[in-house]
């Protein structure tokens, strides 16, 4: 097994996940995702003559959704059901079933839970952020949400990291999303830094598949939703539950 030090002499940087490790917005995004894909499954049920069967918290969210781009999310999960949905676009109306609108709706419903309740914070992970940058590592974090930067301000924490690559910065950039290592390589790049020299920190398995397909030289997955063993199936080298088990 790997070691678990994270240590200046073996690493430059420190590449964190922001929902599920740093901040508990997973939990507020798992909510609006099956608001609203249950609100699509009923009504297409009842046009198609189908059983409506609903999203799924642990097993679908996990599986489909959890740390991919929001429209690749969303198709990955019609696909899931056998649901061919066109892509849509901006201009489609409030209410219009498209990949987008429906990422579009969820996205919104987000950002109005945020408003309303603001972030809460997990500490053992925010403990880890500032372990490391004691330390002198350089840290990013890397997400594939578009509200990336709205929620670290909320969370009074932007300033623990030298470099945020987001879902803005994959669409920008026209980077593959997660499990692509895309995101995190730009990450390294920016910081200046090798991903052999770099760890990832994901709680989503698609984050573990990123961190191990850009050959990171470590991948920390961190079980928060009881899902050791899939983490470590799919390129976790290291599985923790409580960050702080790294900050010693």
């Amino acid at each position: 097994m790997p070691s678990t030090a994270i240590t200046e002499s073996r690493f430059d940087a420190v590449l964190f996940d922001l929902d599920g490790v740093v901040t508990e917005t997973a939990k507020v995004h798992a909510a609006c995702w099956k608001k609203v894909f249950d609100d699509f499954l009923r009504e297409y049920a009842r046009q198609s003559d189908r059983l409506f069967i609903p999203f799924d918290l642990i097993s679908d969210y996990n599986r489909y959704v959890d740390g991919k781009l929001r429209q690749e999310g969303v198709r990955s999960f019609l696909e899931s059901r056998g649901i061919d949905l066109h892509g849509g676009g901006p201009d489609d109306s409030p209410g219009h079933a498209s990949v987008y609108s429906l990422g579009q709706r969820k996205d919104d419903m987000v950002m109005e839970r945020l408003e309303e309740k603001g972030v809460d914070i997990y500490e053992d992970g925010l403990a880890l952020v500032r372990h490391v940058r004691r330390k002198g590592l350089q840290t990013a974090v890397v997400s594939s949400s578009k509200n990336c930067q709205a929620v670290l301000q909320a969370a009074s924490i932007e300033n623990l990291f030298d470099v945020r690559v987001d879902g803005l910065t994959v669409e920008e950039l026209q980077l593959e999303g997660k499990p692509a290592p895309d995101a995190f390589l730009k990450a390294a790049e920016l910081l200046g830094v090798s991903p052999d020299r770099s760890v990832v920190v994901e709680d989503a398995i698609s984050g573990v598949q990123a961190g191990r397909r850009g050959n990171f030289g470590l991948v920390v997955g961190v079980a928060r939703k009881g899902d050791a063993k899939a983490l470590k199936k799919n390129g976790a080298d290291i599985v923790v539950i409580d960050l702080t088990t790294l900050a010693a």
